[in-house]
């Protein structure tokens, strides 16, 4: 069981790459789309998540600042935002490797799948985080993510799927 200060500091960190995830993912969608990997219904659907994903950026801009002006916790919003800057270059790089030179719509939508995918990880263990401090309102926000969350990666996981059928 960590002890106080490393649940601050996995806490910050966490909050941190699931911030800089939720940045990736809006920007890979435009990216998606100025590529025309993504088409009609695919385009529309990635785009409503693009947009819950910008919600989630400031919802848990909000989970931040509730942590940042406890007292017990004192989170350093400094911490959180170099922690989202390093995940959202680390996933953007990693979806051009995925991507490389000449992807097609169904490899756009698979990459989708996985940084979904890597998206309900991090919130989960962001959910077991938040659980050890108490604050009822960044864990019921966490927990409402995740739901969204896992919604996405079965809305691209079905998307993926109409490509190939």
């Amino acid at each position: 069981m960590p002890n106080k200060k490393e649940n601050i500091e996995n806490l910050q960190k966490k909050l941190g790459e699931v911030l800089g995830l939720e940045r990736a993912a809006q920007k890979a969608v435009d990216e998606l789309i100025s590529m025309k990997l993504l088409k009609s219904n695919s385009k529309d659907e990635s785009r409503e998540i693009q947009e819950e994903a910008s919600n989630h950026e400031e919802k848990i801009q909000e989970v931040a600042s509730i942590f940042s002006e406890d007292k017990d916790v004192q989170l350093d919003i400094n911490k959180v935002e170099e922690s989202a800057k390093e995940t959202e270059e680390k996933a953007t790089n990693i979806m051009k490797i995925y991507l490389g030179e000449k992807p097609d719509t169904s490899e756009a939508l698979e990459f989708l799948c996985l940084a979904e995918g890597g998206e309900v990880a991090h919130y989960e263990v962001l959910q077991t985080i938040c659980s050890n401090f108490d604050n009822k309102k960044a864990l019921s926000t966490v927990k409402s993510i995740l739901k969204e969350e896992q919604r996405h990666l079965t809305r691209c996981i079905d998307m993926a799927k109409s490509v190939v059928s």
